[in-house]
């Protein structure tokens, strides 16, 4: 089962670092501030269904991935460090996102954590999934340990993936095409990787959905979110420009979308 400081992890779980960004403590939302994931979400395929089949094909044609220079963009993705994880979108927006300079975001994602993690954790405990790569002697792009081999669904990785593409996004409308296709490309790294399910990731992205339109609503985020629109800007033109080859990478993961490929 997944232990509950990997879960932390997994959905936006602030660091030292976040919280030395923070000058006070935040509101923290009540952990019924979301919906209940295991009302909105599908159940998971069952045994011997065609969407079995599907998820099996998907993850034993993405093995050949390995090495290539998406198995490595899913390796990178495969780290939720919260400044990496807010770094990951620096191509999609065109100039490097730094969460040091952005205190007002850190303490959205402060107030957002507590009922990201109990709701997912939540749905994970309830489905007890097994993850693709149990059983098998496939490669997969990261250890498996702490990962939790029975809670694959829905994608912790990609709700908090897709969940920070929906938050940025909205910050920075006039990015959020690209913003929202870098998210889809996050999910799309943990079928690369192989710990997770293709129906797994689609449900991240619904239960990231569900998470995130609640949570950008609340009255209490309203004011750290104008300020967090601002800090976002004001990097542009001040940070250093993305690694154009990461972006090039990005760019054709994107155009090469695993979801879609058969």
């Amino acid at each position: 089962m997944i232990t509950a400081a990997r879960l932390s992890a997994t959905l936006l779980m602030c660091t030292t670092l976040l919280a030395a960004c923070t000058a006070s403590s935040p509101h923290v939302l009540p952990e019924t501030a979301i919906p209940d994931a295991r009302l909105v979400l599908p159940s998971p395929p069952a045994p011997g269904s065609a969407a079995q089949a599907d998820d099996d094909q998907v993850f034993h044609e993405t093995r050949a991935l390995k090495d290539t220079p998406r198995w490595a963009l899913a390796q990178r993705d495969a780290d939720l460090e919260v400044p990496h994880l807010v770094r990951d979108f620096s191509c999609a927006v065109g100039y490097t996102l730094d969460l040091s300079k952005a205190p007002h975001l850190v303490s959205v994602l402060k107030q957002m954590e507590n009922p990201i993690v109990h709701r997912t954790s939540e749905a994970k405990h309830y489905w007890h999934r097994t993850r693709p790569f149990v059983g098998t002697n496939l490669p997969i792009c990261t250890s498996p340990e702490g990962l939790g081999l029975h809670s694959s669904y829905p994608s912790g990785h990609t709700t908090a993936g897709y969940g920070m593409a929906l938050l940025l996004a909205h910050l920075m409308p006039e990015h959020a095409t690209m913003i929202l296709q870098r998210g889809r490309v996050f999910g799309e790294s943990r079928i690369v990787c192989g710990v997770h399910w293709k129906s797994d990731v689609q449900s991240g992205f619904l239960n990231a959905m569900s998470e995130m339109d609640t949570l950008l609503a609340a009255p209490e985020l309203q004011d750290d979110l104008a300020a967090a629109r601002e800090e976002l800007r004001a990097m542009k033109g001040v940070t250093s420009a993305p690694d154009a080859a990461e972006c090039a990478i990005e760019a054709d993961a994107a155009a090469h979308s695993i979801l879609s490929e058969k």
